[in-house]
C-alpha cells in the first residue's frame, strides 16, 4: 500500500549522490591568469588589489584616463561571469523576491522617514566603543558576492544563523518623492552601486554629539536634507486656524533639559519675532517647516489608506475570547494531511563491534596502558596555524588519574567546597583548551564525578551568564575546575578573589594544572552504576532559560557504540573538529566516541577559523584524515577562502560530518562545497548531514559511503504548505519552495515517530509536519531538577487517533525538530521547535526568514551573518521581528529604503508581516561564546529596551488583525435610549446633592452682618481687630510677612486710595493684579472691590524665562480688557525691561507701584448694589489648553466661601495651610477670600519656595499644629521625590503629621491615585493618617465641586474595567482583575450643590452605570466666560444647560468632564447614604479612536511603565493618528529603545495603534501651575515643528 496516497509524496524524493556542476572545471584553472588581470586593471585605478573576493564596490575617485566606474563594472562582471557559482535553490529565493518588489512598484512610495536629531545619528552607547575596532572580526559576510571565489581575511560565525550562500540581489530602492516648486515627481536611484547618499553616515563616533540647533546647521547640508525628505504633498496645517484663544505654555526653557518652575505661559514654543522672521519665513512658503511634521502625518495617513493584504475582521466583541479567535482564524482552504496515520520507523539492530571497550572509562585505560600509549588523541592548532599542544593516550591516563586523586583527596569529605562522588563539579575552559578539558572531563568520570561543562565568564555582564548560575545552584556544584591560564583572565576583585557573577553560587576554583601524582597504590574508586548520571549538558530554551541535561552511564556508552556503528569508527582513525567540543556534536564525537575508538582529533579553535577558515582543509591534507566534524557555516567558509584552495585534498575523508544538517538551508553549502571540491578528491557519499538535539543526542545521521536508490535524498516542498504544518511537493522553479535535503537514516537500535506540535502527542499523518521523538537507549536521562518538564519531553507517549499508545514499553524523547519521515526511513526537518514562529494561525520558522532578508541586497546595507529572528506576543498574536547589524557607512535613507524593501518582500513571499524591523551599529548584537548571535540574549534586550537600536521601522498596522470591533456611534438617538441603560444594569438616575445650605448656619454671624466679600472684611478689621489672619513663610520657614484683619484693612484703603488718585479708576474698571504670590497681593485685591473695580489677578514673568511669560501676562492683560496694572517694583522692572523686545512695541496699560502707599483712608467703602455684580474676574489655561476667564459675581464669591467654611469646619480659631498658586481656580479662593470670610488664620506657603526646600510646607503644618491644609499635584510629587530619603532626618527636628485631619489635593483632574498613596505611605512615618490625603474637583465653571470635609466619610476609590469605558459605562471589578484601573472619589460635594450625569451628546440624564458629562448646579457657579468665545454664543451653552429627560426645568453648567456617581455604603453626617462622584478626564482631551474614547491619563500610565528612562509622558490624536510624546531622561542614543516598547504595551492594554511617537528631552510636556499636562498645546507644538524630537517615529 502506498504510504503517501495522491501523490503528495511519492516520488518527490530523489537520489542525488552527486549534483551537477555550474561552472566550467577546466576554466576554472585558468583562474591564475582572471586573477593577474585583474590585479593589473587595479593597479592602474591606484588601489592594491587584495583578493577576488573583496568588495568591488568601494573605489577611491577616479584619475584622469582610467575607464569609468560603469565600464569597469560590466567588464569585470563579463569577465568574472563564468567562474561564478550558481546554485539553483539560491536563483529561486532571488527570483522570490524580484517577483514581490515589483508587485510594489505601482504602488506610491511616498512612505515617511522617521525624524532624528543629528546629535542621535552619531551617537553610540559608551558600552560599545571598545568593540568598535573589532567589527569586522564578528563579519561573516565579508565578500560582495557570496558565490564568488575569494577568501576573506576575517571571518565570523554565527552558530544559529543559516548558511544561505546566494548572490545577493540588487535591486533599485524605492522611490523617495521629493518637492518642486510645484508637485514633485517621484524620483528612484537605479541600484545602490550608483546611488550616492547626499547627506551619508559620518564615520564612528567616540562621543556623543551635541544637539545641533537649527540656526547653526549650514545651509547645503540642512537644505540638502530638507529637500530629500520634503514630499509632494500639500501641507495639511496651511488652512488650519489657531485656537480662539492662545493656549496655556509652561516650563519653556530652551537653555537646558531641567524643568522650570511650573508657571501658566501661552506661547511656550515660539521663539523671538526676529529670529521667527528669518528663519521660518523661507520655510512657510514652501509649505513645510524644519521636521515637516505636518507633510509626513499626511504621507502616513495616504500609506495607511492603500487596502490592506487581509481585511479586518469585523463584528468583533471586546472579550478576550473573541481577542484570540480573531488572532487564530480557521481558513477553510488550508491544505489538510490527507496520508495515513504513520508507524515507528525502526533503524536495523544495533550490531556491537568486536574488540570495543567495557565502557567509555575503560578506553582510557585500555588506550593508556597498552604498548600504543604514545599514540596521539588530540592536537591543537595554535593562533599561529602551529601544532603545538598534543596529548597521548598515555598522558591523557595519567593526567586524569592524577586529577581523579586530587578531588577525592584535596577536596574530599563533607563541607563547602568538598566533593564526594556523585557530586557536581563544572568544567571551565575555553574553546581553544580542549587537552585540559579531555583530561578533566575523564578524571570527572574515573572519579565519579558528574561533570557540568560551561563557558567561561568573562565578565559579569556575559550573555546567559545568569541561567549559568542559575543551573549551577540547582545542581549544587560548589567546585570548578579551570586552567591556570584560564583562572587568570577571569574577572576578579582587588582582592584577587574570583568576582561574584550575577545569579552563580559561591564556588571553590581548582586548578587542575601542577597537581601532585598518586601514590602508586591508589585505586580509582569503584564504578557507580549504569544508570547514575555520567555528565549533564546544558542546553537553552527559547526564551533563554538554561536547563541541565542529564546522561547516563548507559545512555553515554549506547551512545558512543551506536556512532562507532553508524560512522564506522575504527582505531587510529584521524579526525579534524572545528566545533565547541563542550557541548553536542563537538562533545560526543570528539571527546566520547575518539576515545572510545582510540582516534586521534586534530582542534582547531574557533579564534583560528577567524583567522584562517581553510585550516581544517589544510589539517585533512596534512594528516590525510578520513573524518571532519564541522558546521555548514565551515563549509561556506572554506569556500570562499579560494586562495588556499590550491594545495587542498580531500581525497582521504570518507565521512565530512555536518552537525548543523537539519537547518533547512545547509543543503547549498554542501552542494557548492561538493561541486567545488570535487575535483580535490571529496566524494560525493562522504557529505553526512545529521540531526541532533541535547534532549535526544544524534537523532539520525547520513551513513558514510553507503548508496542506493534511498541512500540520500531532496524534496522541493510548498513553503504555504509548510505553514500549515503539511508537506506538499512544489514546482522545481516555484518562487516559494522550500528545497530540504535528508539528515540520514534511523540510528541503529532507535525508533523514530513524529507527533503533532500543539496538545497531546498524536501521531501525525505521513504528509504532515510534526515534532521528531526518537526512542532508544541512547537518549538523554531527564531535566535535571525540572521533573515537571522531564516527563513531557523525556517520557512521551505517542497516541493514535484512537486515544491508544503505539507502545506499552518504549517511551520517546522530544527532540524539538520539526520535520517529517520520507521513503526508506530517511528524516527531514524542515524547522525546530525554538525557532517556529506562529501567526496569524500559520507557521513560520525563523531560518526562512533570514533567508528571504538576505536575499534582499544585504551586502551594502547589513552583515550577513549578523541577523537575529524572534517573536513576541502581543495582543494575544505572535510578532515577527528582525533585528540586524547595519554597515557604518550606510546612510540613514539608505537603511529605510532597504528596510521597506525587506517588509514587501518577506509580505509577499511569506504572506507574513513583520511587526518591527530594527537595525544596529556593528558588532553590537550579543554573542555567543562561539561568535554567533545569542538570540534569547538580544530578544530580551529588545524587550527591555537596552538594544539601543540605530534605525527602527514598526509596522503595527500592517501586522495587527485582530482589533476590537469598531464602536458603531448611531447619529439618530434620541433621549429616550439613554434609559436603556438603566433598564438593564440599574434603575438609578445618576445625580447627587450636597447638604442643604440654609439649615446649617442660622447661627453664622455672616448672616446678621455684611454678605459681601469686602464688607466683610471691614467689618472683622471693627470686631477682631488684633487677629492675625495672614502669614506667609520664606523658604527657610521663617515668617516673612504677617498681617491682623485691621493690617490687611488699612492697606486696602490705600491701595484704594492709590487707585483714586493716581489711577482714576471707574467702578467697574478691570484691574491686572501682577504679584508674587503673598499678601501684597491679597491687599491690593481687596483695595479694588473698595473702590468697585474688578480685580485680575495674573501670575508675574519668570526672570530665567522672559520671553514667553511676558507674552503671557500680555496676553491676559489685552483679554481681560485691564485698564490699569498693580504690582511692586520688581516686577514692574521685569515689565518694562523687556518690553521693546518681546512686545514689538506694544505699550502696557498705566502700571502703579504699591511699595510706597499713600497713608490715607478711604472716604468711603463701595458696595455692590445686587449680588450679581461682578466681584472679580478668574483667568485660567484649562487642561485642554484654552485660555478661559469667568466672570465670579460677589454673590457666588460668599457662597462659595460659606460652603467651604461649612464643609471644612472653618473657624477663627482653626489654622489652615495653603501651599498653592493664588491666581485662579480654588486656590485664589482660598488665598484670598475664606480666610476673611471664615475668620481662621492662613499660613501662605508660596509653593517656588518649596522647591528650593521641599520640607518646608510639611514643616510648618507640623509647627503650626495643622488640622487642615491644601496643596497642588506639583507640591505632592515634589515632596514625595524630594523627601524619599529623609523621613529619619525629619523626625529629628521632630516633624510630625499626627495633627493633620485633612489634606487636600486642589486640581482639575481624575485623582492620581497613585502619587497620593505613595505620599501617604512615605509620611506615615511621621504619623500622617492614611485617611487625611484626598482630592477636590473644580473646573472652570465651578471652581469647587467637590472638597473633602472634616466630618465627611473616607474617600472612597473603586476598580473600573477599562474596556467599558471605551464604550461609555462603568463596570465596577475586583481589585486586581485584568484590565482594571483604580479610580479615587474626588472628594465630597460641598453643601448646596448637585450634580447630574448627562449623555453630552444627547443632554439626557444617565444612570449611575454610565459614563457622562458632569453637569453642575449652585450658588457659587461661575456667571460665564469672559469674552472667550466672543459673540458666538457657544458659551450659553456652558451655564445655562438643560436635560431632555427627567427633570427638564432645572439649569446645569456643563463642567466638560467625564464622570460617573456611585452610592456607597457611607453615611453623610445628615444620615444620607454618601453618593461619590468620580471624576474620570476632561471631555476635550479624550481620544476617539475606532469610534471608542480613550482617556488620555490610561495610556500615558500604560508608556509610563514600559520604560524606566520615560520621566514622562503626553498623547493626543491627530487625524485619527494616536501620538504619544515621552520625555527621555537619559542618552539619546536610548531614543528608539522606546519606540517598539511603547507601541507594544499600547497594542496590549488598549488595544489600539500608536500612530507617532515622539521622543524630546526632558521638560518639554507643558506642565501648568497646578502640575497638569497641557495636552492639546503640546499638539500645537508639535504640528508646528517646535518641540526640537530626538526622534519621531512613524509607524507603517
Amino acid at each position: 500500500m502506498d504510504p503517501y496516497p495522491g501523490g503528495r509524496l511519492g516520488g518527490f524524493l530523489h537520489p542525488s549522490p552527486a549534483p551537477a556542476l555550474h561552472f566550467d572545471l577546466e576554466a576554472l584553472l585558468k583562474i591564475d591568469d582572471l586573477r593577474s588581470w585583474i590585479q593589473d586593471l587595479e593597479a592602474s585605478r591606484g588601489r592594491r588589489y587584495q583578493t577576488l573576493y573583496s568588495d568591488y564596490d568601494d573605489y577611491d575617485s577616479l584619475e584622469e584616463g582610467d575607464i569609468t566606474q560603469k565600464g569597469y563594472e560590466k567588464k569585470k562582471a563579463r569577465l568574472l561571469q563564468p567562474y561564478v557559482i550558481r546554485d539553483p535553490n539560491q536563483e529561486v529565493r532571488q527570483e522570490a523576491v524580484k517577483e514581490a518588489l515589483a508587485q510594489y512598484q505601482s504602488r506610491p512610495k511616498n512612505l515617511p522617514l522617521p525624524s532624528k536629531r543629528s546629535s542621535v545619528m552619531t551617537a553610540r552607547s559608551p558600552d560599545r566603543h571598545h568593540r568598535d575596532s573589532d567589527s569586522e572580526d564578528s563579519d561573516e559576510d565579508s565578500v560582495t558576492a557570496e558565490g564568488s571565489l575569494g577568501s576573506s581575511g576575517g571571518h565570523s560565525g554565527s552558530q544559529g544563523t543559516p548558511e544561505v550562500t546566494r548572490t545577493p540581489l540588487l535591486l533599485p530602492p524605492p522611490q523617495v518623492p521629493t518637492h518642486g516648486s510645484g508637485g514633485g515627481t517621484p524620483a528612484s536611484s537605479s541600484g545602490s552601486s550608483h546611488h550616492t547618499p547626499p547627506h551619508p553616515m559620518p564615520p564612528k563616533q567616540q562621543q556623543p554629539l551635541p544637539p545641533v540647533p537649527p540656526h547653526s546647521l549650514s545651509n547645503g547640508g540642512e537644505e540638502e536634507r530638507r529637500r530629500r525628505e520634503m514630499t509632494d504633498v500639500p501641507d495639511p496645517m496651511r488652512n488650519i486656524t489657531s485656537f480662539s484663544q492662545p493656549p496655556d505654555v509652561t516650563n519653556n526653557t530652551s537653555s537646558g533639559n531641567a524643568r522650570m518652575p511650573r508657571d501658566d505661559r501661552i506661547t511656550r514654543y515660539s521663539g523671538p519675532a526676529s529670529s521667527r522672521q528669518s528663519s521660518s519665513d523661507a520655510e512657510n512658503w514652501r509649505g513645510t517647516g524644519r521636521w515637516k511634521v505636518s507633510n509626513k502625518i499626511q504621507q502616513l495617513l495616504n500609506t495607511l489608506k492603500r487596502p490592506k493584504r487581509r481585511p479586518l475582521p469585523e463584528f468583533y466583541l471586546d472579550d478576550e475570547e473573541d481577542l484570540e479567535i480573531a488572532a487564530n482564524p480557521k481558513d477553510p482552504n488550508a491544505p489538510k494531511p490527507e496520508g495515513m496515520v504513520m508507524t515507528p520507523a525502526r533503524g536495523e539492530q544495533l550490531v556491537i563491534p568486536a574488540g570495543l571497550p567495557r565502557s567509555v572509562e575503560d578506553a582510557v585505560y585500555r588506550y593508556g596502558s597498552s604498548s600504543g600509549y604514545k599514540a596521539p588523541v588530540a592536537t591543537v592548532l595554535d593562533a599561529n596555524g602551529k601544532l603545538s599542544v598534543s596529548l597521548t593516550y598515555g598522558k591523557l591516563l595519567s593526567r586524569s588519574q592524577k586529577m581523579a586523586y586530587n578531588l577525592l583527596t584535596r577536596l574530599g569529605g563533607r563541607g563547602e567546597g568538598t566533593v564526594m562522588p556523585g557530586d557536581r563539579v563544572a568544567l571551565v575552559y575555553p574553546n581553544n583548551d580542549p587537552v585540559s578539558f579531555m583530561c578533566a572531563f575523564y578524571a570527572c568520570l574515573q572519579a565519579g564525578l558528574v561533570p557540568v561543562p560551561i563557558e567561561v565568564p568573562l565578565s559579569r555582564r556575559d550573555a546567559g551568564s545568569q541561567q549559568i548560575g542559575f543551573l549551577l545552584g540547582s545542581c549544587g556544584v560548589s567546585v570548578a575546575l579551570t586552567s591556570e591560564a584560564c583562572f587568570k583572565g577571569i574577572p576578579k576583585t582587588s582582592a584577587g578573589e574570583v568576582v561574584s557573577f550575577k545569579g552563580w553560587p559561591k564556588l571553590t576554583w581548582f586548578i587542575t594544572d601542577h597537581l601532585p601524582k598518586p601514590p602508586k597504590d591508589w585505586q580509582t574508586p569503584p564504578r557507580h552504576s549504569d544508570d547514575t548520571a555520567a555528565y549533564i549538558e546544558y542546553c537553552t530554551d527559547k526564551d533563554g532559560s538554561v536547563k541541565g541535561v542529564v546522561v547516563t552511564r548507559t545512555a553515554m556508552l549506547a551512545h558512543c557504540r551506536t556512532l562507532t556503528s553508524a560512522c564506522n569508527y575504527t582505531e587510529g582513525e584521524v579526525a579534524v573538529c572545528v566545533l565547541d567540543f563542550k557541548r553536542e556534536v563537538g562533545l560526543w564525537h570528539s571527546m566520547l566516541c575518539s576515545v572510545f575508538n582510540g582516534m586521534h582529533v586534530i582542534f582547531i579553535p574557533y579564534s583560528v577559523m577567524k583567522v584562517n577558515p581553510a585550516s581544517w582543509m589544510h589539517m585533512i591534507t596534512r594528516f590525510k584524515a578520513s573524518i571532519a566534524i564541522v558546521k555548514s557555516r565551515d563549509l561556506h567558509w572554506g569556500l570562499l577562502a579560494t586562495k588556499d584552495h590550491k594545495d587542498v585534498s580531500l581525497q582521504s575523508l570518507r565521512l565530512l560530518l555536518v552537525a548543523d544538517g537539519a537547518n533547512p538551508w545547509s543543503l547549498s553549502s554542501c552542494d557548492q562545497f561538493l561541486a567545488v571540491f570535487q575535483s580535490k578528491g571529496l566524494r560525493p557519499d562522504a557529505i553526512c548531514p545529521c540531526a541532533s538535539s541535547p534532549e535526544a543526542l544524534t537523532v539520525s545521521v547520513r551513513r558514510p559511503g553507503h548508496g542506493g536508490a534511498n541512500a540520500v535524498g531532496r524534496g522541493v516542498l510548498s513553503m504555504q504548505g509548510l505553514s500549515y504544518g503539511v508537506v506538499r511537493v512544489d514546482q522545481e522553479n516555484s518562487l516559494t519552495s522550500l528545497t530540504l535535503q535528508d539528515c540520514g537514516q534511523v540510528l541503529p537500535g532507535a525508533m523514530i515517530i513524529v507527533v503533532k506540535l500543539e496538545g497531546q502527542p498524536f501521531v501525525c499523518r505521513t504528509d504532515e509536519v510534526g515534532e521528531i521523538c526518537v526512542a532508544g537507549a541512547a537518549m538523554g536521562d531527564q531535566y535535571w531538577g525540572l521533573q515537571g518538564m522531564t516527563n513531557a519531553t523525556f517520557r512521551v507517549q505517542p497516541l493514535l487517533p484512537d486515544n491508544t499508545p503505539i507502545s506499552d514499553s518504549s517511551s520517546f524523547v522530544r527532540t524539538g525538530l520539526l520535520g517529517f519521515l520520507g521513503p526508506g526511513g530517511l528524516v527531514f526537518v524542515c524547522g525546530s521547535r525554538d525557532g517556529l514562529m506562529t501567526v496569524t494561525g500559520r507557521k513560520h520558522n525563523t531560518d526562512d526568514i533570514i533567508a528571504t532578508v538576505l536575499a534582499v541586497e544585504p551586502m551594502k546595507f547589513i552583515y550577513r551573518g549578523r541577523i537575529a529572528v524572534f517573536s513576541h506576543r502581543v495582543l494575544r498574536d505572535e510578532r515577527i521581528c528582525v533585528i540586524a547589524e547595519q554597515r557604518p557607512d550606510c546612510s540613514e535613507e539608505e537603511s529605510f529604503q532597504w528596510m521597506s524593501r525587506v517588509l514587501q518582500a518577506v509580505d509577499s513571499i511569506h504572506q507574513v508581516g513583520i511587526y518591527c524591523l530594527a537595525l544596529v551599529p556593528p558588532n553590537h548584537l550579543p554573542k555567543t561564546p562561539l561568535g554567533g548571535i545569542h538570540l534569547s540574549e538580544t530578544r530580551k534586550k529588545f524587550l527591555e529596551g537596552s538594544l539601543h537600536p540605530a534605525n527602527v521601522l514598526m509596522c503595527p498596522h500592517t501586522c495587527v488583525t485582530n482589533l476590537p470591533k469598531p464602536r458603531e456611534v448611531h447619529h439618530d438617538v434620541g433621549p429616550a435610549s439613554v434609559m436603556v441603560g438603566n433598564l438593564v444594569q440599574g434603575n438609578r438616575l445618576a445625580s447627587a446633592q450636597g447638604r442643604e445650605m440654609g439649615l446649617m448656619d442660622n447661627d453664622d454671624g455672616m448672616r446678621r452682618h455684611p454678605q459681601f466679600i469686602a464688607d466683610i472684611l471691614k467689618w472683622r478689621a471693627s470686631t477682631t481687630e488684633n487677629h492675625e489672619i495672614l502669614t506667609l513663610l520664606n523658604s527657610k520657614g521663617q515668617v516673612a510677612t504677617s498681617l491682623t484683619c485691621a493690617q490687611l484693612h488699612k492697606k486696602a484703603e490705600r491701595v484704594g486710595c492709590l487707585l483714586l488718585e493716581k489711577g482714576h479708576i471707574n467702578t467697574g474698571d478691570h484691574v491686572a493684579l501682577i504679584y508674587p504670590p503673598g499678601v501684597d497681593l491679597i491687599a491690593a485685591f481687596y483695595g479694588c472691590l473698595y473702590v468697585g473695580a474688578v480685580p485680575v489677578t495674573i501670575r508675574p514673568p519668570h526672570p530665567q524665562n522672559l520671553q514667553s511669560t511676558v507674552n503671557t501676562v500680555r496676553t491676559v492683560v489685552d483679554v481681560s480688557k485691564s485698564s490699569i496694572i498693580l504690582s511692586t517694583l520688581s516686577v514692574i522692572k521685569l515689565l518694562k525691561s523687556k518690553e521693546e523686545k518681546f512686545d514689538s512695541g506694544k505699550k502696557w496699560p498705566p502700571i502703579l507701584d504699591t511699595d510706597d502707599l499713600p497713608k490715607k483712608r478711604l472716604p468711603s467703602i463701595y458696595k455692590a448694589p445686587t449680588p450679581e455684580m461682578i466681584a472679580y474676574l478668574d483667568f485660567s489655561v484649562s487642561t485642554t489648553g484654552m485660555l478661559a476667564g469667568i466672570k465670579m459675581s460677589h454673590g457666588a464669591a460668599t457662597s462659595l466661601c460659606l460652603s467651604m467654611k461649612v464643609a471644612c469646619e472653618l473657624y477663627p480659631s482653626r489654622v489652615v495651610a495653603l501651599c498653592l498658586d493664588p491666581y485662579c481656580g480654588l486656590g485664589l479662593a482660598l488665598w484670598v477670600l475664606s480666610s476673611i470670610y471664615s475668620g481662621h488664620q492662613s499660613i501662605l506657603i508660596p509653593p517656588g519656595e518649596v522647591e528650593v526646600n521641599p520640607s518646608l510646607w510639611l514643616s510648618a503644618v507640623s509647627q503650626y499644629k495643622v488640622r487642615d491644609t491644601f496643596c497642588s499635584y506639583g507640591v505632592m510629587e515634589l515632596c514625595t521625590k524630594g523627601l524619599g530619603s529623609s523621613i529619619a532626618l525629619l523626625k529629628q527636628r521632630s516633624v510630625n503629621l499626627a495633627c493633620v485631619r485633612t489634606c487636600v489635593v486642589v486640581a482639575e483632574e481624575r485623582p492620581r491615585v497613585q502619587l497620593t498613596n505613595s505620599f501617604s505611605k512615605l509620611f506615615s512615618g511621621l504619623g500622617l493618617s492614611p485617611r487625611a490625603v484626598s482630592t477636590s474637583f473644580g473646573c472652570r465653571v465651578n471652581v469647587a465641586v467637590c472638597l473633602q470635609g472634616a466630618s465627611s466619610p473616607d474617600p472612597t476609590t473603586v476598580f473600573v474595567d477599562l474596556r467599558s469605558l471605551r464604550h461609555d459605562r462603568v463596570t465596577l471589578v475586583e481589585r486586581g482583575a485584568p484590565h482594571s484601573i483604580c479610580i479615587m472619589e474626588s472628594g465630597k460635594l460641598l453643601p448646596g450643590v448637585k450634580v447630574v450625569i448627562a449623555n453630552p451628546d444627547t443632554k439626557g440624564q444617565c444612570s449611575d452605570s454610565n459614563l457622562g458629562e458632569i453637569w453642575v448646579q449652585c450658588n457659587h457657579n461661575a456667571s460665564g466666560y469672559f469674552t472667550v468665545y466672543g459673540d458666538d454664543g457657544t458659551s450659553n451653552d456652558h451655564f445655562s444647560a438643560q436635560l431632555v429627560t427627567g427633570n427638564t426645568g432645572e439649569t446645569y453648567a456643563r463642567t466638560g468632564y467625564l464622570g460617573f456617581l456611585r452610592r456607597t455604603e457611607s453615611v453623610q453626617a445628615d444620615g444620607e447614604l454618601h453618593d461619590a462622584v468620580f471624576v474620570v478626564g476632561a471631555l476635550d482631551e479624550t481620544v476617539i479612536l475606532r469610534g471608542m474614547r480613550y482617556h488620555p491619563i490610561d495610556i500615558e500610565m500604560t508608556v509610563m511603565r514600559c520604560h524606566k528612562k520615560i520621566s514622562e509622558c503626553a498623547v493626543f490624536n491627530w487625524t485619527n493618528l494616536l501620538v504619544v510624546v515621552v520625555e527621555l531622561d537619559g542618552a539619546e542614543y536610548e531614543a528608539l529603545d522606546l519606540v517598539p516598547l511603547i507601541t507594544s504595551s499600547v497594542l496590549e492594554e488598549h488595544q489600539i495603534i500608536v500612530g507617532v511617537i515622539v521622543v524630546v528631552d526632558p521638560g518639554v510636556v507643558p506642565i501648568n501651575s497646578r502640575g497638569e499636562k497641557q495636552r492639546m498645546h503640546l499638539r500645537d507644538g508639535f504640528l508646528a515643528d517646535q518641540l526640537d524630537p530626538i526622534y519621531v517615529a512613524y509607524n507603517m
